[in-house]
């Protein structure tokens, strides 16, 4: 890892790292891609013929790992092969490659930590729901930015099946929530309190709702809901949910939420 120190602040990267690892796998000359991964590409166990060796495989998932600690954007994808280590295809090793491509063309990629940013945290979260083919989970993504400054971010496959996209959002944002807690209290810790309320983005429209059956819903998921909404209410933090609202289907109206 490479640390760049300027007038203006403090530049993080990999570049050796990554030519390094173009090297090694025969990368160097090869045509670069504008992404990381086609987004459109459902991978599973079962879209191709099973590698005889995946030890190629599996050292390169571990070798490009080690790289999203400096490029938040290839997390999401890299968390995708990462989960077919055992059962490798043809398929997955051929996207694995086109994130070598796109590394090719950036190589120099940094985090960059501005000397005047300023201590107000914000976040982004969102879910790709039922995403995985095999196992119809749903992904969890956040990020979190101190100023301008990427400070902390995350993508992995929910624990469990969520039964509607609004369920996915709902324990995405939640694991967000107790992130932004988690970095409230480290700034605190470190004699740096935020000077703002954290913000806490998602950008999809939905509706949570408080209706009776609801409570026949299993004990994680109440506790969830519990959870994001206090924090919402009580703790220090500013919702901006593009759309949401408290559905009471006892008398059929929308009230405004939290905004």
């Amino acid at each position: 890892m490479e640390v760049a120190h300027s007038n203006s602040g403090i530049h993080i990267y990999q570049r050796k790292y990554t030519m390094d690892l173009l090297r090694d796998l025969g990368y160097l000359d090869c045509k670069p891609l504008s992404t990381p991964f086609d987004y459109s590409q459902k991978l599973s166990k079962e879209s191709g013929t099973i590698l005889t060796d995946n030890t190629i495989y599996r050292q390169l998932i571990g070798r490009v790992l080690y790289l999203t600690n400096t490029r938040p954007h290839i997390s999401y994808v890299v968390g995708r092969l990462s989960q077919f280590l055992n059962c490798a295809i043809t398929s997955h090793l051929q996207a694995a490659f086109c994130v070598l491509r796109y590394l090719k063309g950036r190589p120099a990629i940094s985090l960059f930590f501005s000397s005047t940013s300023n201590l107000h945290l914000t976040g982004f979260a969102d879910a790709d729901w039922a995403t995985c083919v095999d196992t119809r989970r749903s992904v969890s993504d956040y990020c979190f930015m101190l100023g301008n400054s990427f400070v902390s971010w995350k993508s992995k496959k929910q624990t469990t099946v969520g039964k509607s996209s609004t369920e996915a959002e709902y324990r995405s944002l939640t694991i967000a929530t107790c992130e932004a807690s988690w970095l409230s209290f480290l700034m605190d810790f470190i004699g740096l309190p935020l000077q703002k309320s954290t913000t806490l983005t998602n950008s999809q429209p939905f509706t949570l709702p408080i209706i009776p059956s609801f409570m026949k819903e299993p004990n994680t998921l109440k506790w969830t809901a519990t959870l994001f909404v206090k924090s919402i209410c009580l703790g220090p933090f500013l919702a901006n949910v593009s759309k949401l609202e408290l559905l009471d289907l006892h008398n059929s109206s929308l009230q405004e939420g939290v905004t």
